[in-house]
């Protein structure tokens, strides 16, 4: 049976937390993205044969020109729509300034409790609320298992 054609059963979907100086990464989705206007973490679909880590650092640099380095997985989530899931890591900056790619982003920036509280642009919801615990400490990370028998390859166990 060739299954090569059938769709995929599940959309892999990935973001990071990138934390700097207390401060969380966002980006501000641009026109004609289903989030227009508001900010978010930096989100992607993993390609073919493209790791979700590896996705997810690409996502960020090129959704915001930061460079970002892994400290662990933060969580998933399951996605409104059926058949999506989200992968979501927690990320220390590592280089770079936070600019919008000016194609799915047109802003990108860095805000710390206080200024998620006092901005007066719109946030997605759930990567305010994200975002929120990350800063607050309300969360735990499962960090990179480089000692197992698919290495290279990553686990998070």
């Amino acid at each position: 049976m060739n299954t090569s054609m059938w769709p995929p059963k599940m959309v892999v979907c990935v973001g990071t937390v990138v934390l700097q100086n207390a401060r969380v990464l966002f980006v501000r989705q641009a026109k004609g993205h289903s989030l227009a206007g508001q900010w978010s973490i930096p989100w992607g679909i993993v390609d073919d044969g493209e790791s979700p880590e590896d996705a997810a650092l690409r996502e960020t640099n090129e959704e915001s020109g930061v460079t970002a380095k892994i400290e662990g997985l933060l969580g998933i989530q399951n996605l409104r729509r059926a058949g999506w899931v989200g992968i979501i890591f927690l990320c220390h900056h590592a280089e770079g300034q936070p600019v919008s790619d000016g194609i799915e982003t047109d802003k990108a920036a860095y805000f710390s409790l206080e200024e998620i509280d006092s901005f007066d642009e719109p946030f997605e919801p759930w990567c305010e609320w994200l975002a929120r615990r990350v800063l607050r400490g309300e969360y735990i990370t499962i960090p990179c298992e480089l000692n197992n028998p698919y290495f290279p390859r990553r686990a998070f166990l």
